[in-house]
């Protein structure tokens, strides 16, 4: 602890100088893929100031180190050539620091969301975590982490073709209530070229599933229908039997909205 005047200081991470080549990226890294203009632009501001916020490593062996935080920054460093990097060294095991690179990347709104989801389930499905776990770990919601990990249902275009079309994760959770995979590919378009609002998508998806339903009930009251139709010929079928039979029995029916009633009369005698 550095004492100055009346004021103390606690040392908490010191800021070393590494060689870039010496860090290796992070297995875990939460982020698939990176804008290439951006890192230029982070680039250029690198070399007109510096590094501000170091990056956050651990030490693994014959002086090597593996990055937990900062992935950008080292690829932006890389471009402009930088042969050493302003880092942290963190003594912390790769399940810490795969937790770490996480909260890091969310903390800072870095992740995409289809990139935070599947994060969370590599989090989960490699640490072997439950979703309460996780969303202890993150500071979330277990409901929150719950709704990020149905956005892995879509697939990788529909989710290229989100991100690319500056959709919304709200736009998407709504998207997913339709699990027709090709009708759920134009609702994406159709939100996309209409310039449709999350309200407005919500309105197209639910006027889509009411419609659905609505045929869903149609074609179910089509097969009531045709099961009745074999049921009165049945009956009818019987009616014919007993008159050729010599048996003069008698039927007459009433059909309704509702029903269809039949009255038979048998003789006894």
């Amino acid at each position: 602890m550095a004492v100055f005047g009346s004021l103390k200081e606690k040392v908490v991470g010191k800021i070393v100088q590494l060689e870039v080549d010496a860090i290796h990226p992070n297995p875990l890294q939460p982020r698939r893929s990176f804008d290439e203009s951006e890192l230029c632009l982070l680039a250029e501001s690198i070399r007109q100031n510096g590094i501000i916020h170091p990056l956050a490593v651990r030490r693994l062996k014959n002086g090597v180190y593996e990055l937990i935080a900062g992935e950008r920054r080292l690829r932006a460093a890389k471009i402009i050539g930088m042969e050493y990097v302003p880092c942290v060294v963190s003594d912390i095991n790769e399940r810490s620091s795969a937790i770490m690179a996480l909260v890091e990347n969310i903390q800072r709104s870095d992740l995409n969301f289809f990139d935070e989801a599947y994060a969370i389930a590599k989090l989960i499905e490699f640490y072997g975590m439950t979703q309460e776990d996780a969303a202890i770990k993150l500071g979330k919601a277990q409901s929150t982490i719950a709704n990020k990990l149905r956005l892995l249902r879509f697939s990788e275009d529909e989710m290229t073709k989100i991100l690319n079309y500056g959709l919304t994760e709200r736009h998407a959770r709504c998207l997913l209530r339709i699990d027709d995979v090709d009708v759920r590919d134009e609702m994406i378009d159709a939100v996309f070229q209409r310039k449709l609002n999350v309200e407005k998508t919500e309105e197209l998806v639910e006027g889509y599933l009411i419609r659905k339903s609505d045929d869903e009930k149609f074609k179910k009251r089509c097969i009531v229908l045709k099961d009745v139709r074999l049921f009165v010929n049945t009956i009818n079928r019987a009616i014919e039997t007993m008159r050729a039979a010599g048996i003069m029995a008698e039927a007459s029916k009433t059909k309704s909205d509702h029903y269809i009633e039949y009255v038979v009369k048998i003789p006894v005698d």
